[in-house]
């Protein structure tokens, strides 16, 4: 923005505008977007009564929480780990540039030792968080960021992060608060556990702001609000306590200021995870290209404190930063905040180095003044402190509980500051523990209960949820001639176009009956009539998990009653009773614990490979690859090279759900998104570790987004040629928290498994040649129709199952091979055994099989 450039803004509200929305904040009636640019725009005695409501709003917040009377801080250190940055802003001096580092002196980044000196200056004075700020990816616009890293052997900027933050917290007893900008999901799963909260302002949603010349984000990728909004939701669906919010007086009007705190409180409570909103006032500096421009107002400050304090409703944090106010104390704390933010009695804010901190007695002389008990706090906030799992790691439990009150989860005042160990939990595989019997007794005794206790809370909103899935499960109008699309997949699929098969996956009728003919037809041709199956032996190593996805009936927290964790040697001894009668692999996916370490996955495959070592494992979906390579700190392809050295021999396609971010973040609040399963799948198959592919449908979703799966999948395989079957998974809805709450579907109709079967045959052909079909979600006739609709697969034996069956399945856990046999039968086709990899089935084992087969209730007792 030039010198002269001021925000284009409407004229003044009128009288009557005004005092519609001071009567309805007062009144405590939901403001929306036109009427909070009114009350942006307060000011004199408008102002007095809108701050006075939204006082009201904040004390009766604090008196809920625990704490009336109570404003907050954090006694902090200032660590700007690098101030080079990709960004542009025109209105920041943090930022500079290589010569000028090198000039003053500095490195590219602050080196371990400078960072450790700050650091234990602060834990001597009686610090407690390390604010650790650094511009945006500098590697990927400075060669010199780039050449530091690598020299001092991190491959990223985040590397670093992660590493200095452990140093911190192991050297100083510092809690590490995280400010490196934009995050991708990825990058929340590496920094998690080493830091309890984290933090990005959005500064505003305005577009023009970003795009147009001139503007202050002109020219800084990082600054497009579209990016910034995404990081807020990556950072609730990780669980990540996440502090945000505006700065004021950049060129924005009211209306989008308003549009900005709108924004902000939809993420709050989509995912409940806004720990605390930062209002800021802009102040120009010199040497900067808006050194021009007037600063905020204070009223204006006042008035979007307010403001946000009404939209943000009396559970949400409002902080204000003590040094950029002018000394206006009261009138903050009278507009509604109730925190300070971090105040450092060791180093200067370098953000706005011109302004100094006060004093920790001036800030507690101040607010006592105003009727209010200044309180330490940690750098996450005292109710994430008290919710503990999933919103933090265990490594870093023991230094919380080292500085937090366990009752009011403040700073302890008597806390000693010093270092402790991180490291996992236990360091090693958990005990067996809990409901270990559950593969088994699903069957008989079945479920405790058909939710979690926590229902309402861990999912996230499920209104906000329901708004947002509204729009996806409309059903498209489909103009395609069917007739038409049913001669192109005859004469030849590869050619179908998205109008031809969005027409053919929406067929019914005689329509959809071609389809299948078709579908079968092509079956025919490339597999013959034999129908494959695998004597196979499920284990779900534990059903513990904090991700929260939200169809998922299997996931339980610690202390649920169906909760269940097998040690080693009962994951061996299923693996072994499983070989004993002819099988020829073991399944393995279980939730993401978070007591396992990341390296308990690499113990799972070696203790089965020791104990059995003809059995192939085929184990460890893509959120798990992830989750051991973020909690290890290896890439995904250093511990997937890990994992294939322990035994690992093809890795399932699961956790795909539907590759489409629009429904996937519906269905998980904080699974991986479509490009992170992507990059899994890829690097596996480029390592030679095949895997299958899925798709879950019949929920949130449409054939439209079932199409976008099979173009993807289709692609992938085409490129790395490493799937070794497409899976059809219906969805299974009756203890799933998606429907349970009333915004799924209830699976999927006959005409959507025959039309999804039939069209995975078409879409994938001919880069996927084999098609399964799902016993244990359809039972035997549904299975028997899929294979006359272009599968060619059964699956497995399974012997136990336990993720369908906690969601509600019917069709029970074990398959004989004489009742796979049956359904192939069924369908007028003969059956045959095959491996993992779909190759011949060594005449040994078919004859265990075939000794025990239907005897093997009898023969897998329960380990004890």
């Amino acid at each position: 923005m030039t010198n002269s450039a001021q925000p284009p803004q409407a004229g003044r509200p009128t009288a009557n505008a005004m005092r519609r929305a001071l009567r309805r904040a007062r009144d405590g009636v939901a403001l929306d977007v036109s009427e909070a640019a009114v009350l942006l725009q307060a000011r004199g005695g408008d102002l007095d009564d809108l701050t006075a409501s939204a006082a009201r709003v904040r004390d009766a917040g604090l008196e809920a929480a625990g704490r009336p009377g109570v404003i907050t801080y954090s006694k902090s250190v200032f660590i700007p780990l690098t101030r080079l940055c990709r960004d542009k802003c025109h209105y920041c001096t943090f930022a500079t540039v290589p010569g000028r580092l090198r000039r003053d002196g500095h490195g590219m980044f602050m080196s371990p030792d400078e960072v450790l000196e700050v650091a234990r200056r602060g834990a001597a004075m009686g610090c407690k968080e390390a604010l650790i700020t650094l511009g945006d990816k500098p590697e990927d616009r400075w060669p010199e960021a780039r050449e530091w890293l690598e020299a001092e052997g991190y491959d990223d900027t985040i590397a670093y992060v992660r590493a200095i933050s452990i140093r911190i917290l192991e050297e100083t007893g510092l809690l590490p608060h995280l400010n490196p900008g934009v995050m991708t999901w990825t990058d929340f799963q590496r920094l998690k556990p080493v830091a309890p909260s984290m933090g990005m302002m959005l500064e505003t949603t305005s577009e023009r702001l970003w795009s147009e010349p001139g503007q202050p984000h002109y020219g800084s990728p990082d600054k497009e609000p579209a990016v910034r909004l995404r990081v807020l939701e990556d950072a609730g669906r990780s669980s990540v306590p996440f502090t945000s919010g505006l700065l004021i007086g950049i060129g924005e009007t009211y209306e989008e200021r308003a549009d900005s705190l709108f924004a902000l409180r939809r993420v709050a409570r989509s995912y409940h995870g806004v720990q605390e909103l930062i209002i800021q006032n802009f102040r120009a500096k010199p040497d900067t290209a808006m050194r021009g421009m007037p600063d905020a107002e204070i009223d204006d400050l006042v008035a979007t404190i307010a403001v946000a304090r009404h939209i943000m409703g009396p559970s949400g944090n409002i902080q204000a930063p003590p040094n950029l106010i002018a000394g206006e104390y009261e009138r903050l704390i009278g507009a509604g905040i109730d925190d300070w933010g971090g105040v450092s009695p060791v180093t200067i804010d370098h953000v706005n180095p011109e302004k100094p901190w006060p004093q920790v007695e001036e800030l507690a002389e101040r607010s006592a003044g105003a009727g209010f008990r200044l309180a330490e706090r940690l750098c996450v906030y005292p109710e994430f402190v008290r919710r503990g799992e999933p919103w933090l790691d265990p490594r870093l439990l023991p230094h919380l509980r080292a500085l937090a009150d366990p009752e009011t989860g403040l700073a302890r005042p008597d806390a000693v500051v010093e270092g402790h160990p991180w490291q996992e939990p236990d360091e090693g595989y958990v005990a067996s523990s809990g409901r270990t019997d559950l593969h088994a007794t699903i069957d008989t005794t079945g479920r405790t209960s058909d939710r979690r206790d926590d229902f309402d809370e861990v999912y996230g909103d499920w209104e906000t949820l329901r708004e947002q899935a509204a729009p996806g499960m409309v059903p498209s109008r489909i103009d395609g001639d069917v007739r038409a699309a049913l001669k192109q997949a005859a004469d030849d699929p590869t050619k179908l176009t998205d109008d031809e098969a969005l027409a053919l996956l929406h067929a019914d009728g005689p329509a959809l009956d071609a389809l299948c003919a078709v579908a079968d037809d092509i079956r025919k041709t490339v597999n013959g009539d034999d129908v494959t199956y695998i004597v196979t032996r499920n284990i779900n190593f534990t059903n513990v998990c904090y991700t929260g996805c939200r169809f998922c009936a299997f996931a339980q927290r610690r202390t649920d009653a169906d909760a269940y964790t097998l040690s080693l040697d009962q994951v061996a001894d299923r693996a072994e009773q499983a070989w004993d009668v002819g099988a020829v692999e073991v399944c393995m996916q279980g939730g993401i614990h978070p007591d396992l370490p990341g390296s308990a996955y690499f113990d799972i495959a070696r203790a089965v490979k020791e104990r059995v070592p003809g059995m192939h494992v085929h184990a460890f979906s893509p959120m798990e690859v992830v989750n051991g390579a973020t909690r290890t700190g290896l890439s995904i392809r250093e511990w997937l090279t890990a994992a294939k050295e322990a035994g690992l021999g093809s890795i399932p396609g699961t956790a795909a759900e539907i590759l489409d971010d629009e429904v996937r973040w519906i269905l998980t609040k904080g699974k991986l998104p479509t490009a992170t399963w992507i990059e899994v799948i890829k690097t596996a198959h480029e390592l030679g570790i095949r895997s299958s592919s899925t798709m879950m449908y019949g929920h949130v979703d449409q054939p439209r987004h079932w199409l976008g799966h099979f173009r993807t999948l289709a692609a992938i395989q085409r490129e790395t040629g490493g799937f070794t079957e497409f899976v059809t998974l219906p969805f299974i809805h009756t203890n799933a928290p998606v429907y349970l709450a009333g915004i799924a579907r209830p699976g999927p109709t006959t005409r959507d498994n025959r039309a999804v079967t039939a069209m995975a045959r078409v879409l994938l052909h001919p880069h996927i040649p084999n098609i399964q079909t799902s016993w244990v979600k359809l039972g035997q006739e549904g299975a028997a129709e899929m294979l006359r609709s272009g599968a060619n697969d059964l699956g497995g034996t399974l012997m136990e199952e336990t993720i369908s069956r906690m969601a509600g399945s019917s069709y029970g856990s074990y398959r004989s091979v004489e009742d796979l046999v049956a359904i192939a039968d069924a369908a007028g086709r003969p059956a045959k055994p095959r491996t993992t990899l779909y190759g011949e089935v060594p005449e040994e084992r078919q004859r265990a099989a075939a000794a025990s087969d239907g005897q093997l209730p009898e023969l897998l007792p329960l380990a004890d």
